[in-house]
């Protein structure tokens, strides 16, 4: 019975790495904090909190499953003297199984006030992506398969992408295409696969329910070709302007909670458990682990935050 719960953990896990490859479904990482972590998902968030805001997010997937994916994100951004601009950093280390991207970006923003309480954002974003795929090391059950006898050295390649953001104080929406080159990857072997272009819509609300408790529903829909729509649901409550607490669910995919705390109206840490029932995983993994941290530092001209940031 082992050997056959080792051998489909295998399976699924090779079944997850090619479908990565070929079809970019596990190449852009997901994430069950994307509406504290909006800059890697839209260069147009750039500024928007009006501090140099620094988030820092750790997520182990599929926790207990051998290879399963780990990734870390860094993002840092700010406006500029020019209130109209803004300038971020992004940087992102994805690892699943043999195969790690590192990818650093920059972002620019131009914001445009529509209203007093509204801005739309246009943004750009342009880096390199390294991907490295060691396939030798996999442990197979056909010895010296062709497919994974030859790696794939680190490949350097450059993209661009870009988004727009709209938003009010208790209201946002955004549309993005981070990636907009479908860079092709291949070893030296048969196995071979490419990038496919990502569309990402976010969007989320607040809604005061009494002077100590808020709503605050939130979703993230992600469409590729080739590939079913995928979307996150959350559903979140600040108790007190303070503490967060929420649940999620990822359509065929997911379902979770979330937990949050804002020690200060700058610092935000923030805790989720989510588990995957979707390509069978949910069989051999204890589940998926994310912590982000959030940081603002508040400019000479932003002394003081008037009034809370829920976005």
């Amino acid at each position: 019975m082992k050997t056959y719960k080792n051998k489909k953990s295998k399976l699924v896990l090779v079944s997850a790495l090619l479908f990565g490859l070929s079809a970019f479904g596990q190449q852009d990482p997901m994430y069950t904090h994307y509406m504290y972590n909006t800059l890697m998902v839209n260069p147009a968030y750039a500024g928007s909190r009006d501090a140099i805001t620094i988030t820092g997010l750790h997520r182990s997937q599929w926790v207990s499953f051998k290879g399963a994916p780990i990734v870390q994100s860094l993002t840092i951004h700010s406006p500029l003297k020019n209130d109209h601009l803004a300038l971020g950093l992004s940087i992102l280390n994805d690892k699943i199984g043999p195969s790690n991207r590192t990818s650093f970006y920059g972002d620019f923003a131009y914001r445009i006030d529509l209203t007093k309480k509204s801005k739309l954002a246009l943004g750009l974003s342009a880096g390199v992506n390294m991907f490295q795929a060691n396939l030798s090391s996999l442990g197979l059950d056909v010895p010296n398969d062709p497919s994974f006898q030859n790696n794939i050295n680190r490949r350097i390649t450059p993209n661009f992408g870009f988004g727009a953001y709209y938003s009010r104080e208790r209201f946002y929406a955004g549309v993005s295409i981070p990636n907009l080159i479908e860079n092709k990857y291949s070893s030296d072997g048969a196995l071979s696969g490419s990038e496919r272009r990502h569309y990402f819509f976010i969007a989320g609300a607040v809604f005061n329910l009494s002077d100590n408790l808020a709503f605050k529903p939130t979703t993230f829909v992600k469409v590729t070709s080739a590939v079913p729509i995928q979307a996150d649901f959350t559903a979140s409550f600040i108790i007190m302007k303070k503490l967060t607490l929420g649940a999620m669910y990822r359509t065929s995919d997911a379902f979770g909670g979330l937990i949050g705390f804002n020690f200060t109206q700058q610092l935000f840490l923030g805790y989720s458990y989510d588990w995957s029932f979707g390509l069978n995983t949910g069989k051999y993994n204890q589940g998926s682990h994310e912590i982000v941290l959030r940081f603002d530092f508040l400019t000479a001209a932003k002394k003081q935050i008037h009034s809370p940031r829920y976005f």
